[in-house]
Formats: C-alpha cells, structure tokens, sequence
C-alpha cells in the first residue's frame, strides 16, 4: 500500500530531525530515495523493495510536517483512500476518507524543481576497515555517554586491540570513553562523528549494520523491510 511506504519514508527520514526535502526517482522498475542534511553531515541514498509505480519519473517532497500529519490522522485510519493524481507533468496525493467529506492534496516537487534543489548525489563505496551490527546495549550506552557530555556535538571512534572505542572530549576538560563494539578488527586512525545524528539514525526501526573506513566516511545502513537506507556520513573536525 502507498500508505505503508510513504509512512516508511517519512519515519526514516523526516523523524530523523534533520531532513525536509527528498527526492524520489523510479525508474527501470526500481525506487531510489535521496536526500541530504541541511548542514549537509548526512547524506541519505534509499531504494525500495518494490517500485513505488505511483511516482512513475523524477518527484520531489517537501513540507514533511505536512505529509507525516496527513499519515497519521484519523479520518484517513479506516479505510481511508491515498491514491498519486497525475496532471501532466505533477503529481498530487490525494486523501480522502471512507466518506468522502474531509480530503486533502499533498503537491509533490516537479523534477526541474527537485533536480535544482537537491543535486545528484554518487556514493562509488568505500574500503570499510570496520562492519558490525550495532547492539541496543551499546547504542544506550552512547546515548548515556552523549547525555553526560551534552556540551560536545561530536565523538570520536578507534581501533584498541580490536575493540571500536567511543570517546567524549579532547582532553582539555572531561572525557569520557566507552568500548561500542567488541572484535571488530583494525584501524588507523581516531575519527570525529556528529554525535546526534548518529543518534538519530541508530533510533530508527529496522536492522542496522554499520561501518567505518580509515577514510573518513561512516554508513549506517537500516533496512526497514520497505526499503534499505544508507546514511552516509563524512567524518567532522572540530
């Protein structure tokens, strides 16, 4: 149902924070989502497990508030109708429900204004030196770390004797440090992280895996059931 992938959408980007634009392609039989953070630390590279075939071409969204309101009110619970208007070259989501006399339209972006607002975005990989999939313990215990340093935007990572170690500070007042995840090989360097949207991106529902490359980059990847998004994050320097 569209329903169910709209409302997968928003939760993996717009609950996020730090998201109001997307950009949606389908394509060759498939549904790549973009989008990227307005301080542009995240970038977001989704597809769907199947099409999404209403959205046929190039459409942009935004006003999220807007669309994620409009997924969660009542009158369109029960048997509420969700169906893509073409008009041309735009598309409108229409809401109407069982009865036919509360509506709403959600105007998606045309594709010259979604290109000009959010570019093209290539992502060719990385040499990830570390890949693990995250416990629910450790992503507390970094949220518990973050809650004591709440004055520090970002935190660091590091290899010790296979260990991947969270640390807080640099040393010039209080730190604080933590071991993330156990066996996870070897690295070289000691990397900084925005410490929120990691947070962020960690909270969302779905199976995660992430990974570091001693190049700089972190991806989280959440697979939701309904599509796979990649969080790509460039390392940050203070």
């Amino acid at each position: 149902m569209i329903k169910d992938i709209l409302t997968d959408i928003v939760a993996h980007t717009h609950a996020l924070g730090f998201i109001d634009i997307i950009k949606i392609t389908t394509e060759d039989g498939e549904t790549i989502i973009e989008s990227l953070s307005e301080d542009k630390n995240v970038i977001i590279n989704a597809k769907t497990k199947n099409p999404i075939n209403d959205f046929d071409g190039i459409f942009g969204m935004t006003n999220l508030d807007k669309l994620s309101l409009l997924l969660k009110n009542p009158e369109y619970k029960e048997n509420g109708k969700i169906e893509a208007v073409k008009t041309g070259n735009n598309v409108t989501l229409h809401f109407e429900n069982e009865s036919g006399d509360f509506a709403n339209n959600y105007k998606l972006m045309a594709t010259s204004v979604i290109n000009a607002a959010v570019k093209p975005m290539e992502f060719n990989g990385a040499n990830w030196d570390v890949s693990f999939t995250p416990s629910l313990i450790s992503v507390q215990r970094l949220k518990l770390q973050a809650q004591v340093h709440s004055g520090e935007d970002l935190f660091s990572t590091r290899v010790e004797d296979k260990n991947l170690v969270c640390s807080f500070g640099d040393g010039s007042s209080h730190t604080g440090n933590f071991i993330f995840q156990t066996k996870v090989g070897k690295m070289k360097n000691e990397i900084k992280w925005p410490v929120q949207h990691v947070l962020a991106i960690l909270g969302l529902s779905g199976d995660c895996t992430m990974h570091i490359s001693d190049e700089g980059l972190m991806m989280i990847t959440v697979d939701s059931g309904i599509a796979e998004y990649n969080y790509i994050l460039p390392s940050q320097t203070k």
